[in-house]
């Protein structure tokens, strides 16, 4: 499962429910600690780190998505039209990069 770094998870998981995403749960060992949450749109899951070391700034994952257009205006960006795909390139707050592809039946 892709784990992303993040300085703030509730603020990650907000910008990750505007894709669709919903929080599956969140722990921290102990309060003020950091977090690692879970989030997951039907069979894709993310972990969502706030602990140094657990994944790298700047991690790319591709998500294929049915509508494009929907998402490049929700988001404010201009769809591509690839050789292999309709696609954008979203950034999290946290700078993860998530370049997300047309699919039938995605």
């Amino acid at each position: 499962m892709p784990v992303l770094r993040v300085e703030d998870a509730a603020a990650a998981v907000a910008w990750y429910e505007r894709l669709g995403f919903a929080k599956q749960w969140e722990h921290r060992f102990e309060p003020g600690l950091p977090a690692l949450v879970e989030v997951a749109r039907g069979g894709v899951r993310l972990f969502l780190s706030e602990h140094t070391g657990d994944a790298r700034p700047d991690t790319l994952v591709y998500l294929r998505i049915r509508d494009v257009e929907a998402i490049a205006s929700e988001f404010g960006v201009q769809a591509n039209d690839a050789p292999w795909a309709r696609e954008i390139e979203l950034r999290d707050p946290d700078g993860n990069r998530l370049p997300d592809r047309h699919a039938d039946g995605a």
